[in-house]
């Protein structure tokens, strides 16, 4: 026995011309549902790039905060430098250390503080050739890698990234350049 499938009280048969007509669309309804995706997807990309801003935002904020914080260590190290005696403020254990030790804190707060800033991508690529060439020849021919493993103490006063930077990057990279083995 077959059964008639029927929506309401017309037979299907007779609501076929009806939904064929149903479903052509018009020039004008294609513009339209062209029109909602080409806003949708305008609202897509400005979400894209509005979350990218906040994001840059974010790191400009962050480094401008690092800018004061490095403009005051700065100010610090000059007055240390001038006045070696108010170094017991900080360690008075190192109340009597001689001027190059202040000023080797100094250039390795300088080196960390350009470490920073390559690590959050304000510094350019040849930027931070430059300064790794001066922190690799400042390393090699200079005394400071000896302030560094001997009176400085890093893991009291630098970050443990700058501090694996110099140990692994830094030293290493100079006593190559010099002929020198580990």
């Amino acid at each position: 026995m077959k059964r008639r499938v029927s929506l309401g009280k017309k037979p299907y048969s007779k609501l076929l011309p009806t939904l064929q007509r149903m479903a052509e669309l018009g020039i004008a309804e294609y513009f339209g549902i062209g029109e909602a995706l080409g806003i949708i997807g305008t609202l897509f990309v400005v979400l894209y790039f509005s979350r990218k801003q906040m994001q840059s935002l974010s790191v400009d904020i962050e480094t401008k905060v690092l800018n004061d914080l490095d403009e005051k260590i700065h100010r610090m190290a000059e007055m240390l430098v001038s006045k070696p005696d108010l170094i017991k403020l900080l360690d008075k254990d190192r109340a009597s250390q001689p001027q190059e030790v202040v000023f080797a804190f100094y250039i390795l707060y300088m080196c960390s503080y350009a470490f920073h800033m390559r690590q959050r991508r304000v510094l350019s690529d040849n930027e931070w050739a430059g300064w790794l060439r001066w922190m690799i020849t400042a390393f090699r021919e200079g005394t400071i890698d000896e302030y560094w493993k001997e009176s400085i103490e890093p893991e009291k006063w630098f970050d443990p990234a700058f501090q694996d930077f110099i140990d692994n990057e830094i030293i290493p990279k100079g006593k190559i350049v010099t002929g020198e083995s580990k």
